[in-house]
């Protein structure tokens, strides 16, 4: 068998195997506040997110147009697919690492460090202006929004209902939240099943099987390609996500609904806006961290546990390089394969 279709075959196999980590270790993004209300169980919540998951993945192109053909250009055959292949394994791994430590960190972040880490070690164009205006300023900006926003929603939420008796108000947030959660979840496909999209797209464009071209607009997804990257992050999503699921909905702040029906509606808005307006990939990670903290500072600052926002902050700032780093290991080290 040709080494080209091989390669094809195992990065598509690994891409998808990301795409399923991708969605475990962010099914909490969707459901932690739904499920720390008890708006949600945990097994309604992970179905409910995981059918959400997969009908959010066919909403838009563009995320995956922008890694697709925006972060390097890999060249052609077999070095092109070692590059990513390299990158799949470099943010796999670092997936994997944050999962083990219950870090929420941004699967996104992975995968855009790990494509540019490989590509400065093969040599590869990287676009630092996409990098900078796709990614960074993304990366900085969705929090601070996020966060604000949370803040001023949950501001106007319990002057609304300040007269309000709590106990029927809960009741009613709890079932918002059932909405909140689905919205959020949609988002998450919108955003997350897109990237591994535009890698395996990548992957095809490298191989000689996909006539799009870096850049040039025609960029096209292939049906089977939406599919099976919509089906891998819905299977991991269902499968789970349980300790990055305590850091979110408990270890931050006790989330009351209301609270969690505002963090849920603004994240949802952040990765809208984000996908269809900018195509540009967020962390679905960062906008709901940050609205959770955004809408805790309203009971009073101290409410928030600070110290595992740093840790949150921590991972964050430390994804990009340390995936960029692995993935670049990975490419020197398996260079004599390429």
């Amino acid at each position: 068998m040709d080494l080209v279709l091989v390669l094809v075959v195992v990065v598509v196999v690994v891409a998808l195997g990301f795409d399923f980590t991708n969605g475990f270790h962010d099914a909490a993004n969707s459901i932690a506040t739904s499920v720390s209300t008890r708006a949600l169980t945990p097994r309604v919540a992970l179905a409910m997110a995981a059918v959400c998951n997969l009908v959010g993945a066919f909403l838009g192109t563009g995320v995956a147009e922008t890694i697709g053909s925006g972060i390097i250009d890999v060249g052609g055959g077999v070095q092109g697919l070692h590059v990513v292949l390299a990158a799949l394994v470099g943010a796999l791994a670092w997936n994997l690492i944050t999962w083990r430590l219950g870090l929420p960190s941004s699967s996104s972040h992975a995968l855009i460090g790990a494509l540019a880490g490989t590509g400065i070690a093969a040599g590869s164009t990287v676009h630092w202006s996409v990098v900078l205006d796709k990614v960074v300023v993304p990366m900085v900006v969705s929090p601070v929004v996020g966060f604000a926003l949370a803040y001023l929603v949950m501001l106007g939420v319990l002057w609304a209902f300040r007269r309000s008796a709590p106990a029927p108000t809960y009741r009613r947030f709890r079932l918002a939240q059932t909405v909140s959660a689905a919205a959020m979840a949609l988002g998450h496909g919108l955003q997350d099943a897109q990237k591994t999209m535009g890698v395996i797209v990548l992957a095809l464009v490298a191989g000689g099987y996909h006539g799009g071209a870096a850049g040039d607009g025609d960029l096209t997804i292939p049906v089977w390609v939406k599919v099976a990257a919509a089906l891998a992050i819905s299977a991991g999503t269902y499968a789970g996500g349980w300790r990055i699921m305590r850091t979110l909905g408990r270890r931050i702040i006790a989330l009351d609904p209301a609270r969690g029906f505002a963090a849920e509606s603004v994240s949802a808005s952040v990765l809208y806006v984000a996908a269809l307006g900018f195509h540009a990939p967020v962390s679905t990670t960062q906008a709901i961290s940050a609205a959770i903290m955004g809408v805790g500072a309203t009971k009073r600052v101290s409410a928030v546990r600070w110290g595992v926002a740093r840790s949150m902050l921590t991972a964050w700032v430390l994804t990009l390089p340390a995936a960029a780093l692995i993935a670049a290991l990975v490419h020197v080290v398996t260079a004599p394969l390429g």
